[in-house]
Parts: structure tokens; sequence; C-alpha cells
């Protein structure tokens, strides 16, 4: 028996309009869901990320997926995720993200949330987390409601971003 590595998903690219768009709930927990989460931490980890919103690869459905722990190995799956609690205290710090490759900036957060949602059995959760988890879970969650972390910074910004990115896809389409 082979083991074969679930195929990669393609990751939207900030301006693409899609990722805007608002996730609706997953209807259920079932193979189909559960492949899906494969195949979007086997993206995440090739792209060397820490957390991947199912909107930012073009599925519109309410599911996300987080490590955030050096060895790879504390996967956690949030599906329907609602918040509970957002902690008052916040912090600015440096975030970036895989729709938005080399781009990073400061955006202000919660310093701790807390989090309900399903599992990847299906089973209903609470978490609780701080720091960098509570930072990676805002930010996912921003994606499921069609906002990427660059619309927390000034239009100035975003313009830069912008043609920052533009011009990197130009030199690419020219390589």
């Amino acid at each position: 028996m082979t083991d074969l590595a679930p195929a990669l998903l393609e990751i939207l690219r900030y301006p693409d309009p899609r990722l805007h768009t608002v996730a609706r709930p997953v209807q259920g927990v079932d193979d189909r869901i559960r492949a899906l989460i494969e195949r979007m931490f086997a993206t995440m980890h090739a792209a060397n990320g820490i957390g991947l919103a199912a909107t930012q690869v073009d599925v519109h459905e309410r599911l996300i997926v987080i490590d955030v722990s050096e060895a790879r190995d504390q996967p956690l799956v949030l599906i329907n995720p609602e918040f509970e609690w957002l902690s008052p205290e916040t912090r600015k710090g440096e975030e970036g993200c895989l729709s938005v490759p080399g781009i990073y900036d400061g955006v202000e957060r919660a310093i701790a949330v807390r989090v309900r949602a399903l599992d990847a059995q299906g089973l209903a959760r609470s978490i609780e987390a701080q720091d960098m988890l509570a930072v990676c879970i805002q930010h996912e969650m921003d994606h499921l409601l069609g906002r990427v972390f660059v619309e927390h910074l000034s239009p100035l910004k975003r313009l830069r971003i912008q043609s920052k990115l533009a011009k990197a896809q130009r030199e690419a389409l020219r390589a």
C-alpha cells in the first residue's frame, strides 16, 4: 500500500475578488470535508503557513486549519467557528498571509479569544487561545468574512501592496 500525499490546492492571491466572498456554514462533517481538511493542511504546510481558511483555496465554507507549533504536530480544525469572547486588550503585531505573499505589516488584534467550533469529527468544542494562536484564529476568521489582513491597513499601504504584487506577477510571467 502506498502513502500518497494529498493533492495541493491553489491559494488565491490578493486582490482576487473571490477572497471577498463570505463563507457559508459547513452543512455536515463528512468524508468530503475531511478530505478537504487533509488537502488544506498539506497546502498550508507546503506554503510554510500556520493557518489557512477554505476561502483562500476558493471553497467558500466556514472551515479553518491551523498549526502554530514549531514541530507542525498540533493541528487545529475549526468548522463553523464563532467567537464567544475577545479580550478587550489588544496588541499590534506583524502579520503575513499566504494570499498576500511576501507582505508583512502591523495589525491590531485581541490578545486572547474564545471560539466555539466543530472539530474534524463534527464534535463541538470551545477553544481558548492567546498570543500567536489567538492572532491566527482572528486572521483566518477574517477570511471567512471575506476580509484580507491588508484591509486593516491604510488605503495608501493597500495601494502600495497591490502595486508591489502586480509588479511581482508581471515579472513572474516574463521569467
